[in-house]
């Protein structure tokens, strides 16, 4: 059953740029009243007037228990519920485990993995309190693992997992619980990641239509629908059901598809090395807050 969203409070996590600050305004569209947390004040605060309809801001960081938590109350204070929580925070950095930096690398699974349980955590009493709905963004890397972005595929993975067994933890409550899996949107995370050649590299090669980059508006049109419809699951493209529907034979598959890409991310990354660090703005923003500037 679709839902009207016209009044309903929706807090995106991740809502300065990319698909968060997108989503934003697709949902403001539809009559939603916005609640936008992320790590830079200036973006969220554009982002907030972009939306209209009273949308407010919050800065925090999603790994700060006691952030998100206060976020969280903050948005329950200012609206009066949170009635869908949608975890969308996320960083990416590429290279494979041997080249990679390593705080980039393991940052990737606090902010993916840890960050989304922390945000889910802080909001799931208002969802209860509303019988609402938590969208947890994961990613089409959960269904296939990829060479070169062993952290965000495991990170995406971790969430998937984690929002299945939430679903089952509060059904009995009135809440429902979706995962979203998009490919390649075209976002500066996305973009981001091609100024690495190692990364440019292992995705391009891949077949087609999994190298492809896929346009931001339709993509936030279907994850508008989804929580409407509270939907279980969302993929984009669409055609990710066959990937989804065959994820038993991935793991065994994908070594002899990718196993090359590696070897010449490697080999480029030798020959022009440079720290595989976070990619994108939002990465930038991410080092910024914690060192500290």
């Amino acid at each position: 059953m679709t839902r009207d969203l016209t009044g309903q409070v929706v807090m995106i996590t991740g809502a300065a740029r990319g698909l968060g600050a997108a989503l934003a305004r697709e949902l403001a569209g539809r009559g939603a009243r916005l609640a936008l947390v992320g790590l830079e004040p200036d973006e969220l605060q554009a982002q907030a007037e972009a939306c209209g309809n009273g949308a407010q801001a919050w800065t925090a960081d999603v790994t700060d228990q006691a952030a998100i938590s206060a976020a969280a109350e903050g948005v329950r204070a200012a609206f009066g519920r949170i009635d869908v929580l949608v975890a969308n925070a996320g960083v990416a950095t590429g290279g494979t485990l041997r080249i990679a930096d390593p705080v980039s690398y393991d940052r990737v699974v606090e902010v993916n993995l840890l960050g989304s349980i922390r945000t889910a955590r802080a909001a799931l009493p208002h969802l209860i309190d509303s019988k609402g709905f938590y969208l947890q963004i994961a990613s089409a890397a959960a269904l296939v693992p990829n060479a070169v972005m062993g952290s965000y595929c495991a990170s995406k993975s971790g969430v998937e997992a984690f929002a299945h067994s939430v679903r089952s933890e509060v059904r009995h409550l009135g809440v429902g619980v979706g995962i979203a899996y998009p490919l390649w949107i075209d976002t500066e995370m996305v973009r981001g990641m091609d100024e690495y050649p190692a990364f440019t590299i292992a995705r391009k090669g891949l077949p087609w239509p999994m190298n492809k980059t896929y346009p931001v508006a339709p993509a936030v049109r279907a994850l508008a629908d989804a929580v409407a419809a509270r939907r279980v699951h969302t993929m984009f493209p669409r055609w990710l059901w066959f990937l989804y529907a065959n994820r038993a034979i991935s793991p065994s598959v994908t070594p002899f598809v990718v196993g090359r890409l590696a070897r010449r991310a490697e080999k480029a990354h030798a020959q022009a090395p440079k720290r595989l660090g976070l990619t994108g703005a939002g990465g930038a923003a991410d080092d910024a807050t914690r060192s500290g500037e």
